[in-house]
This record gives C-alpha cells, sequence and structure tokens, in this order.
C-alpha cells in the first residue's frame, strides 16, 4: 500500500503490479507457494501481529522438520535462512479480516529478486528449499506445511 517505487531497481519485463497489502516490494513466480490467508482475526482472538508470527511460525516448523533453521524478525516480517529470505509476508486488515499473506519460496528461479530490494530491504539475499534442503516439489512443501498452518491458526481454548 505505501510501497516505494524507488525499491523496483531493474524489473525488466517482470509485471509490476500494485496491490493493497502491507510491505514493499517482492516477487512471485513459478516454484513458489503462495498462501492467501482468510481470517476473521476477531473471531480468531488474533491481532495482525499475531496473525504474522502464526504464518512465520508454520513455515519454521515446517522446514525444521527438513534440518533447515529459521527464524522470524521483529523488524522485517517474514522467513529467514542464515540471514537469507525464504518466505515473504504481506497482509491487509480490514473489518477484521485478513487478505494476501504468505510466500514460500520452494524450488524456483531466484534471479528476478535481484531487480528489486526485496521487501524494500537493498542487497538483502534470497534463497529457497530447493538449495536449503532439495526440496523440489510445491506439492510436497503444501502437504507438509498445510497442518502445521491449520495448527498455528486454530483458536486457542
Amino acid at each position: 500500500m505505501r510501497a516505494d517505487r524507488a525499491h523496483l531497481l531493474a524489473p525488466g519485463d517482470i509485471p509490476v503490479v500494485q496491490i493493497d497489502r502491507g510491505g514493499q516490494v517482492t516477487y512471485h513466480g513459478p516454484g513458489q507457494l503462495v498462501a492467501y490467508v482468510l481470517v476473521n482475526l476477531e473471531r480468531r482472538a488474533l491481532t495482525p501481529r499475531k496473525l504474522v508470527q502464526a504464518l512465520e511460525s508454520a513455515v519454521i516448523d515446517t522446514v525444521a522438520a527438513y534440518g533447515v533453521v529459521a527464524n522470524a524478525r521483529r523488524d522485517a516480517p517474514g522467513v529467514y535462512v542464515a540471514g537469507a529470505k525464504l518466505a515473504a509476508v504481506g497482509l491487509r486488515v480490514k473489518r477484521h479480516c485478513s487478505y494476501h499473506g504468505l510466500a514460500v519460496n520452494v524450488a524456483m528461479d531466484l534471479t528476478p529478486f535481484a531487480g528489486i530490494n526485496p521487501c524494500g530491504y537493498a542487497n538483502l539475499p534470497v534463497t529457497d528449499l530447493r538449495t536449503l534442503a532439495g526440496i523440489q516439489s510445491i506439492e510436497e512443501f503444501r502437504r507438509d506445511f498445510q497442518p502445521r498452518l491449520i495448527a498455528r491458526l486454530a483458536p486457542s481454548c
């Protein structure tokens, strides 16, 4: 929503689309799992920050099962491995409902990230699960990720 076009360095022939979510510039392409989470935050007793943490934690839990140590950063939403961004989070909350969500780099050509400052950070390295753990299939990751995401979004009673 408040993205700075200065973070578009050289997008080349990749279409640039301005959308209504938080965060800066990112790239979506083949080999990436994009999960849109449509959640009524009020019903789930979640704040936007808690939703971001749930998304990040579901990715961290999933990649831990592959032997990958990942972390979230309070100052820069997303999931990181040794300083390289593995997953981006960008949400919009309107009337207590979330839109947009999360993108996890599974097995993709990372070259297009060189044409942007990912999430508004110059020189931020980006990685994928193929590089980190040999994961080749979005479907394999989705199968492992989905139950962890659902568990993280389950209401705490």
